[in-house]
């Protein structure tokens, strides 16, 4: 299964899929270049299950090449920062653009990430794409 992170700069994609494929944490994580590559192969319910994971780069500059990465995915893990409002306006404009863009069949999910920031949380979880 193809999937891909999209997000701001600093939302915490690579740390997401840094603790799901190697279960590691990294305080201070370098800014992605472009993409990253990581698969994953888990057992669920009796049954193999391969994730290939895209972790694509947050700044602008590397927009134009998240295309590449989402078309063919079955699966979008669109991450914002609790603590930063913008970044979570820019996770619907994601949402849109695969609703626009990407495959009609995939599925996304919306991730609240920096649940360690709590204190600092600045969009309600309650909020809504």
């Amino acid at each position: 299964m193809i999937q891909v992170l999209l997000g701001d700069p600093g939302a915490g994609k690579s740390s997401l899929v840094l603790r799901f494929v190697k279960g590691q944490f990294v305080e201070f994580q370098e800014s992605t270049i472009g993409a990253a590559f990581f698969s994953q192969t888990l057992v669920v319910n009796d049954a193999t299950v391969k994730f290939e994971i895209w972790d694509t780069a947050g700044q602008e500059r590397y927009h134009s090449l998240a295309p590449m990465y989402y078309r063919g995915a079955a699966a979008a893990i669109i991450v914002y920062d609790i603590t930063n409002p913008a970044s979570f306006d820019r996770a619907k404009k994601w949402v849109l653009e695969l609703q626009a863009q990407g495959n009609p069949n995939m599925v996304m999910a919306l991730a609240g990430n920096k649940a360690d920031l709590l204190d600092d949380r600045k969009v309600a979880a309650e909020a809504s794409v």
